[in-house]
């Protein structure tokens, strides 16, 4: 049987530590759930493209996605989306449609309570 090894990435493993602290210490458990999310392989990391962000999501929400954000599709309506990383095309899509892309490390000081957040993925 392997062992599992976990990410090799620095950044992410920073960001990890981040989320379970920030779980802990404020007993939220959304942090926990996509620490957890982003601790998988990369192969099971989640994957989104904005045409289901689109399609699931209503104006002026605030998203989170456990892994990537893709530029596949179109995104007609203004939200704030927070992922570990973007393409480059999404971050431009998002960013005409008049919403905001944000990193997740950024996100966690933006918004440490996880109010009225939506995790997609």
């Amino acid at each position: 049987m392997v062992k599992r090894t976990g990410p090799t990435n620095p950044q992410l493993k920073g960001l990890l530590e981040t989320l379970e602290d920030r779980s802990r210490s404020e007993k939220i458990p959304l942090w926990k759930r996509i620490a957890d999310d982003l601790g998988r392989s990369s192969r099971a990391r989640r994957v989104v493209n904005l045409s289901k962000l689109n399609r699931f999501t209503q104006a002026d929400e605030v998203v989170v996605v456990p892994g990537k954000v893709l530029g596949s599709g179109v995104l007609s309506h203004k939200l704030t989306v927070s992922a570990f990383q973007f393409s480059g095309e999404a971050m431009k899509k998002i960013v005409e449609a008049g919403g905001v892309a944000i990193p997740l490390q950024d996100f966690i000081k933006e918004s440490p309570k996880g109010k009225r957040v939506r995790v997609i993925g």
